[in-house]
């Protein structure tokens, strides 16, 4: 068994993706998580539980703020032969300005929203983490899944 993976209440959860508090050296949160997947998807890697959401959920929003099609964003990962060359392609393929400010406070805040609540509320008592107070996020959620926070 991948020593990356466990299984557990989502399906297999991948424990090697970056946070979506990451930041790119552009500066946008989650683009290196959704770069990660990008990866293991074109490597066919990515579980089942990963792929349901994949391009959609914040992968998609992320490509919605920028303007953009998923599938722009996994060519150049598909063609690029180093990291320097896909941020080389990112840099030519992402708008001049990204608004990194309104992209990483929306990141942060997805899920506290009032319509938001119930579903955060759900999904964390699918985790087991009902009574979890400071799980006040989806990126919150996302990262206790993935034992980012215990």
């Amino acid at each position: 068994m991948d020593s990356k993976i466990i299984h557990g209440p989502t399906g297999a959860t991948l424990l090697d993706l970056p946070s979506p508090y990451e930041a790119h050296s552009s500066g946008l949160l989650h683009l290196p998580r959704f770069l990660a997947k990008i990866r293991k998807h074109l490597q066919g890697t990515l579980p089942k539980s990963y792929q349901r959401n994949f391009t959609k959920g914040f992968d998609g929003f992320l490509c919605l703020h920028l303007g953009l099609e998923a599938e722009q964003i996994i060519a150049c990962v598909q063609k690029a032969k180093s990291e320097e060359e896909l941020n080389h392609s990112l840099k030519e393929l992402l708008p001049k300005d990204l608004r990194v400010h309104e992209w990483n406070r929306r990141v942060v805040q997805i899920g506290m929203s009032d319509m938001a609540l119930e579903k955060l509320q759900e999904i964390k008592e699918g985790l087991g983490a009902s009574g979890r107070d400071e799980l006040r996020s989806f990126a919150d959620v996302i990262d206790f899944d993935e034992q980012k926070i215990t």
